[in-house]
């Protein structure tokens, strides 16, 4: 799996993109924009999917594990949720599709490049007026989330960042009173590339309820697994 990786990500990226002189992630949207139904969220959905599973592997969540992420979103029913790491949109655009009317989605990227092809994905997609984009570092964006764009409590918060972020942001957002008693954490990736602090931390806490969801890496037959965190008070 590591193997695979590695060639997938540092080896091939980097020769396609000299060669084509542009990135992986406007290849996607390349492919989104050409292929896909503008307004479709689920057409983009199973397009980047398709790009992604076919031709160039991506950190989208991906088609076997978003069928957990659905099914955590729909149980939530949230009326104001969390992403952090945006990258493509993959994610905003299949969580904002399940959103209940006047419901809305705050989803925080920190790279720029990512940030500008998510903001295309996601109106391609017709979801821009149910996911607002905000760019830069999780821990600073955190802190502003009640004043500046006036969140009372977080119903939903879907964790696929840097993965040494999970757990100082998943304090932060305590220590900011963000979450409810009630409240539904989903972190990805806890298996591979890995989150054990996050998982030391969630499950040992009395504050929350955990739900390991095993499954693999997208696009690909490496175990990896999703982790489920229900905010107790």
């Amino acid at each position: 799996g590591t193997a695979a990786l590695i060639w997938n990500e540092i080896i091939r990226e980097k020769v396609t993109n000299f060669i084509m002189n542009q990135s992986k992630e406007q290849r996607i949207l390349n492919f989104v924009l050409q292929n896909a139904v503008r307004g479709d969220p689920c057409s983009v959905v199973d397009t980047i999917d398709k790009y992604c599973s076919q031709k160039e592997w991506a950190m989208n969540v991906g088609n076997e594990k978003g069928l957990i992420l659905d099914k955590t979103v729909e149980e939530a029913n949230p009326s104001v949720a969390l992403e952090l790491g945006t990258y493509c949109g993959y994610s905003a655009v299949r969580i904002s599709r399940l959103l209940k009317a006047g419901a809305r989605l705050l989803t925080v990227e920190f790279n720029p490049e990512f940030a500008a092809i998510a903001k295309q994905m996601i109106e391609f997609a017709g979801v821009q007026d149910k996911v607002k984009l905000l760019e830069g570092p999780s821990e600073k964006i955190i802190p502003q989330l009640k004043k500046k764009y006036e969140v009372d409590t977080l119903d939903f918060v879907f964790l696929d960042h840097w993965k040494d972020r999970y757990t100082p942001d998943t304090i932060l957002l305590q220590e900011c009173s963000l979450l409810r008693k009630g409240s539904v954490l989903l972190a990805d990736n806890v298996i591979f590339p890995g989150a054990p602090d996050f998982l030391n931390y969630v499950r040992k806490s009395p504050h929350f309820q955990c739900t390991n969801y095993p499954s693999h890496l997208e696009y690909m037959q490496v175990e990896d697994a999703m982790e489920k965190a229900v905010f107790l008070g």
